[in-house]
């Protein structure tokens, strides 16, 4: 997949891969940052905590932004 983030400078390829996996039956997701984000006792949990994630990231660069003008 061709794609890029406003944070990007450069177009680049980003292929979709499962974010979610199971390790001794606890779940973790993975981050385009490269983190390894868990435990978390179901695959439920764990997908939601992804939206947080997302959430959060998108807050903290928003913050970060305005501090910048």
């Amino acid at each position: 997949m061709f794609g890029r983030r406003a944070s990007d400078m450069a177009a680049g390829t980003h292929y979709r891969s499962e974010r979610v996996s199971a390790v001794n039956g606890q779940y973790f997701f993975s981050t385009r940052e490269g983190t390894l984000e868990g435990p978390y006792f179901t695959r439920v949990d764990a997908e939601r905590e992804i939206a947080l994630y997302i959430r959060r990231m998108k807050l903290s660069n928003a913050i970060l932004a305005f501090r910048g003008r």
